[in-house]
């Protein structure tokens, strides 16, 4: 490690845990920092307003070399699950949005491919999409079911030879407008047992239509799948999922992801306020210097620096093979809560100009509203930590 001190690290780590990487690590957040700032920062305000997808800033998050990062198959970059969850973070302290959409890509529909597939499925497909050269989306959510989707999975898969064929609705799925590989997760009629599939981009009878809209992330463009009779070969049924266990094996690991993301989501609202703070005056001087603005910074630095440390540790312990369900969960949970109060307190200290989108705070606080949800939402997160520490179950 070279000699580096607090100053060297943002603002919003005040404890410094960017120090935890090695330099190498440190400097591919850098990276990723930069290109955010510079890149996206400037733009993203327009396409979250007109609900697009820049899809030219995707060559470069693919020069970055962050798709996958945290798996370790053919082509991936096989770094540790604490720099993909800085990483993470890193993104969403800019813009959530595309986090989520390199989530989607990188953690969900890569991580079924390298956690589910077979060998030859994960050198036929991960070299590609850790490139970016093909993008990803998963398919599990559906219009009538979402909590409970481990046992009410509706869509079916019904095997004729050689191919599947799969029938059902997907509802939220992020990046399935455009992706060319969508991983969609169907009940076996034959078995009654949940199965993957990655169906190729033009497959007949799967269509689409975008979410309308959505007061967040309205720069993911989610759809509704409708898959009607698609056919689809035996070669492309992910081979080592046989059931919803091996799906949960998935969300896992991408649920620490939104962890992370939910602190990053706080991290850059604070880091907006202290700002705003700063050059905003009144009364003759600037509001940094009023005791109730300094109360509500210190409160939101202090939800970043708690779900921060939370993060990390769950990370390494993701990194140690020590990680459990209940351990994700409670991180989620906490993360995001500790998010809506942060964004709250955020456009609180900007008065009325926290509704303006150029002040970046308010899509922050719209944003956080789907990332409290998604990946489990607080009440289900929270059961599965009861579960795990009373051994009583109180959902089926």
């Amino acid at each position: 490690m070279s000699d580096l001190d607090l100053s060297d690290t943002p603002d919003s780590d005040f404890l410094g845990f960017e120090l935890l990487l090695d330099d190498e690590d440190r400097k591919l957040v850098e990276r990723v920092r930069e290109f955010m700032l510079t890149h996206v920062e400037p733009v993203i305000n327009g396409f979250w307003t007109r609900a697009e997808f820049p899809h030219e800033l995707v060559p470069g998050l693919a020069d970055l070399g962050i798709a996958g990062l945290q798996y370790d198959g053919p082509g991936c970059p096989g770094r540790s699950s604490l720099l993909d969850g800085m990483v993470a973070m890193e993104m969403a302290r800019v813009d959530a949005s595309m986090q989520t959409f390199m989530g989607v890509h990188g953690g969900l529909a890569m991580g079924s491919v390298q956690l589910c597939g077979s060998d030859e499925q994960r050198e036929r497909w991960l070299p590609a999409m850790a490139r970016m050269e093909l993008i990803g989306a998963f398919g599990l959510t559906e219009p009538e079911v979402g909590s409970g989707i481990a046992g009410g999975l509706a869509t079916t898969a019904r095997r004729e030879g050689d191919e599947w064929v799969l029938d059902g609705e997907k509802k939220w799925i992020g990046n399935a407008s455009f992706a060319d590989l969508v991983v969609i997760w169907a009940r076996d009629e034959a078995d009654d047992q949940v199965k993957g599939f990655v169906v190729e981009k033009g497959a007949e009878g799967m269509t689409f239509d975008v979410t309308q809209d959505k007061i967040a992330l309205r720069v993911v463009q989610n759809a509704e799948i409708h898959l009607a009779g698609v056919r689809v070969p035996e070669a492309n049924r992910l081979q080592g999922a046989s059931s919803f266990e091996d799906t949960a094996k998935v969300l896992k690991v991408t649920r620490m992801g939104v962890a992370w993301q939910a602190t990053g989501c706080a991290r850059g609202a604070y880091e907006h306020a202290l700002r705003y703070t700063l050059e905003r005056q009144q009364f003759g001087q600037p509001i940094a210097g009023f005791q109730l603005v300094q109360d509500l910074l210190v409160k939101m630095l202090s939800n970043v620096v708690a779900s921060t440390a939370m993060c990390v540790r769950v990370s390494q312990l993701q990194d140690a093979g020590l990680v459990k369900d209940e351990h994700a969960s409670l991180a989620k949970a906490f993360t995001t809560a500790r998010m809506r109060e942060t964004v709250g307190w955020a456009r609180e200290v900007l008065g009325g100009n926290g509704i303006l989108l150029e002040h970046h705070v308010g899509r922050f606080v719209a944003d956080a509203e789907a990332i409290y949800s998604y990946e489990g939402t607080r009440e289900i997160n929270t059961l599965i930590v009861g579960r795990a520490i009373t051994g009583e179950s109180a959902f089926v």
